[in-house]
């Protein structure tokens, strides 16, 4: 039996959908596709073209020999910023697990009244200027350890990881009792294993955040070797200017602004591009699943 050939109704839908879907796709892509074509434009093709131009006529590199090899600036804020996002997401998941796994033991006393005090940290805050005064008496003022430490857990993440924990068998957690296990070894042999794509999603927060975050460093830190890429960025997307005190050499043939500037944006976002569609399927996964208790 042939099968039955859709309506006319129906392959109007797909045909509008996949051009409503394509326009959007356009929409998206076409802001990044400028951006990049932006960043191998000439001055001399600039100011002969304009601002928008989304196909140059020849590629022109000197942006980004003037940012990666001209500029050590760059280098060492990507240090900064590499050894923040893996160290503090490192941290930021062990403390996050090890609270969210207490937390979602039913027979911790006092559990409620901590998920309540917990939940009005989300609400409440202390506000910059204590802050401030509480950084700099800890002395983590001007230190490495200030971009990690005040934001070790995350409320909002916590409470993902905790009601995702809250969807696992308590049987599984009964019979390692039954075999002697302690909560430690319950949690880091058992629990962890099945909470990969809970962790891949909470990492993927932690990450995409001290990757992006650049407020905090701008506050807390003066020294300008200690400043993480989106600092840097900020201050050449406000200035023009690649602000680089170790840079001697005099450029003959600047780029342009918007050049430079468009090349600081590629440089600082295509590196967490490519880490994402490797952690894609456990993100929407791990959303899913750790929202069905609360």
């Amino acid at each position: 039996m042939s099968a039955m050939k859709p309506a006319a109704s129906e392959r109007v839908f797909d045909v509008g959908n996949i051009v409503l879907l394509c326009v959007l796709s356009l929409m998206f892509l076409i802001p990044f596709l400028a951006v990049i074509a932006t960043s191998f434009i000439s001055a001399e093709e600039a100011m002969r073209r304009g601002a928008f131009i989304l196909i140059p006529e020849k590629l022109d590199f000197g942006a980004y020999d003037m940012l990666l090899n001209r500029g050590m600036i760059i280098y060492n804020a990507y240090k900064v910023t590499l050894f923040r996002v893996t160290v503090g997401t490192c941290l930021n998941l062990l403390l996050t697990a090890t609270l969210a796994y207490g937390l979602a033991r039913r027979t911790l006393p006092g559990r409620n009244g901590l998920v309540l005090i917990i939940f009005l940290t989300m609400i409440f805050h202390g506000g910059l200027i204590p802050n401030y005064m509480l950084i700099d008496k800890l002395g983590l003022k001007d230190t490495l350890w200030v971009l990690i430490f005040p934001g070790l857990i995350s409320a909002w993440n916590l409470f993902i990881m905790r009601n995702f924990f809250l969807t696992l068998p308590e049987e599984l957690e009964e019979s390692a009792i039954i075999d002697g296990a302690s909560p430690p070894v319950i949690l880091w042999k058992i629990v962890v294993p099945l909470s990969m794509p809970a962790f891949a999603t909470i990492g993927l927060f932690y990450a995409v955040h001290h990757w992006n975050d650049w407020f905090s460093a701008s506050i807390y830190i003066n020294d300008q070797s200690k400043m993480p890429i989106q600092v840097v960025m900020r201050n050449i997307l406000l200035s023009g200017l690649l602000q680089d005190e170790t840079q001697v050499e005099l450029i003959r043939d600047p780029p342009p602004a918007a050049t430079l500037k468009s090349a600081v944006v590629v440089v600082s976002t295509l590196p967490i591009l490519f880490v994402y569609p490797f952690i894609q399927k456990y993100f929407v996964k791990g959303m899913m699943v750790g929202s069905i208790k609360g």
